[in-house]
């Protein structure tokens, strides 16, 4: 029983950093309808940015904070330069305009901080706890705290504040939100800057488990099964998502991996995901489609 618990739990808390890199996805969703495919790379430049001011001697603080300045330039150079001139364009073009602009990010990056690996110490142990007869993750365990407290402050901003209600308004009908007088663009600009502080704190987090290098981009893959779960319009079911997947993949891994060899990890949250296509196409939070005719 306690191989059971320690097994569910630590998928759970690995989940949290799925659920980090599938947030950011649905900010931008919600508030533009496009995928951004970019959100890897962002998370990518996001890490490389702070390790490498890290490296030159910069305090940590000092050097978050740069890199908090960095990514908010960043997000409105792209709101300025590659969303604003594409409005009114069709899904499918914002979404391959995302798709070039996460080449030309990793190339910056490259081009920039170079493409060796790097390590990141955060000073978080990787050290197991024990609580009772459990053994737990330290590392999770803080990676879970911080992903936490950042889902409560995305709360706040988006259903305690007139930031957020904009935001609902441009989801729910972004015709009548203009016709309101909400400022489109001013709202994508925040969007995409609060999608690159989410990402600053996935790419820190994934960074010091896994070594800052440009594979980092490809965790992306591993949001898209959490989104189908949880549902592309919501953050509560990006957190969902994540914990099913985490969960579900640790588990899988202890306990149908040694009855076919293992290796079920990689594939394993596919799978799910697309049961959940044949069952609840819209996942289990997500928005679904009415048409009328």
């Amino acid at each position: 029983m306690n191989f059971f618990l320690e097994t569910l739990i630590g998928g759970l808390l690995a989940g949290t950093l799925y659920s980090l890199v599938a947030i950011g996805f649905v900010l931008i969703y919600k508030a533009s309808g496009v995928f951004n495919f970019a959100q890897g790379a962002m998370l990518l430049f996001a890490a490389l940015t702070f390790v490498s001011l890290h490296e030159q001697g910069l305090p940590f603080a000092l050097a978050l904070a740069l890199t908090v300045l960095v990514m908010i330039v960043g997000a409105l150079l792209i709101e300025r330069l590659v969303l604003r001139p594409l409005v009114n364009r069709s899904q499918i073009t914002l979404f391959m305009a995302t798709l070039g602009l996460s080449f030309i990010i990793e190339g910056l990056a490259q081009g920039l901080m170079g493409a060796q690996v790097r390590a990141l110490d955060l000073g978080i142990e990787d050290v197991p706890l024990f609580v009772g007869e459990l053994m737990i993750s330290q590392f999770d365990l803080v990676a879970s705290g911080v992903s936490a407290l950042l889902v409560a402050v995305l709360a706040l901003l988006f259903n305690k504040t007139r930031i957020g209600v904009a935001l609902r308004a441009v989801a729910d009908d972004t015709r009548a939100a203009l016709s309101l007088g909400i400022n489109l663009n001013r709202i994508w600009q925040i969007v995409w800057a609060v999608a690159g502080m989410v990402g600053l704190v996935a790419g820190l987090l994934w960074g010091a488990r896994q070594g800052v290098q440009f594979s980092l981009s490809l965790v992306v893959l591993k949001a898209l099964p959490v989104l189908i779960i949880g549902g592309f319009t919501s953050i509560g079911g990006a957190i969902v998502g994540g914990l099913i997947v985490g969960a579900a993949e640790n588990l899988a891994e202890a306990y149908i991996g040694p009855l076919i060899g293992g290796g079920i990890t990689p594939w394993f949250a596919y799978f799910l995901a697309l049961i959940f296509l044949y069952i609840r196409p819209a996942g289990l939070f997500g928005d679904r489609a009415i048409e009328r005719v």
